[in-house]
């Protein structure tokens, strides 16, 4: 009877993604049913592995990030892990072959338990792709179901939207992520942090990983193209609320986006999809 302990694996990884995200969790719902477990299951446990970096202030992090590995790998062999989250992610592992990408992802974890600034372009651009990309990247596995051919035609545009996707957020969390983590990861800081200057530099290159997603999302197969479609139109109005704020806000609060806008963001993204207005 393991198809309903995997199955109680997969609601804990919905109600993961729900509790940590309202807005991916609005997307994921809008991908069809032979899609969206695949996503809970990814979600939740890349979720969970950042907050054990991030969060777990007052407790031994890197025993809990080494044990949460350890077990990780485990399950790989043994095709099961009594951790659910685990179960249900590695059962997606297996099916769409995301051994590399997850192996990338954890890495990148790890660093967060012991680098606190990316001073380089290279050593930012590479965490960039650990963190955030290969998510992007597992994501498209599952989207085209393993279609190789699909997967190539794609995956740039997978790895320029989680790259957007990350760098939004850390402009959003600048904040928490200096005062509360103590990290740095853009390399074109002064000494003096954020400022409206290099502000407009971090911008730009969002804007141009933008440009480039877009065209991937257009091509998506149309059981996730809304879903993702959605969660690229919030995160352009954030985006947009950061170019509009000066770098003071951004050093001392958090940009938000209200739960009325959310809905509006996706009523206004749906009438666009049934339209066709790409």
């Amino acid at each position: 009877m393991k198809q309903l302990f995997d199955s109680s694996s997969l609601k804990c990884s919905k109600i993961v993604t729900n509790t940590y995200s309202t807005s991916f969790s609005l997307g994921i719902k809008l991908f069809a049913p032979s899609v969206r477990p695949h996503i809970y299951a990814i979600y939740g446990f890349v979720r969970y592995a950042d907050e054990i970096v991030d969060s777990f202030e007052g407790y031994n992090q890197q025993d809990l990030f080494h044990d949460f590995v350890d077990d990780y790998e485990k399950s790989l062999d043994r095709k099961i892990s009594l951790n659910p989250i685990i179960n249900a992610f590695q059962e997606v592992v297996h099916r769409y072959d995301l051994h590399n990408y997850a192996n990338d992802f954890l890495k990148r974890m790890e660093a967060d338990l012991y680098v606190t600034d990316y001073t380089t372009k290279e050593a930012y651009e590479n965490y960039i792709y650990g963190s955030a990309d290969v998510v992007g990247l597992m994501c498209l596995r599952v989207f085209v179901n393993n279609d190789e051919d699909k997967f190539n035609e794609l995956k740039e545009a997978a790895k320029h939207l989680g790259s957007a996707f990350q760098k939004i957020n850390f402009l959003r969390d600048f904040k928490d992520d200096v005062e509360q983590l103590g990290r740095s990861y853009f390399p074109n800081l002064s000494h003096n942090g954020l400022n409206n200057r290099n502000k407009k530099e971090i911008i730009a290159d969002i804007d141009k990983d933008l440009e480039v997603a877009y065209k991937g999302i257009i091509q998506l197969p149309l059981e996730s193209k809304l879903g993702v479609y959605i969660a690229y139109r919030y995160y352009l109005k954030l985006l947009k609320k950061l170019k509009k704020a000066d770098s003071e806000k951004i050093m001392n609060g958090r940009i938000r986006i209200s739960n009325g806008l959310k809905v509006f963001i996706l009523t206004k993204s749906y009438i666009r999809y049934k339209l066709n207005f790409f």
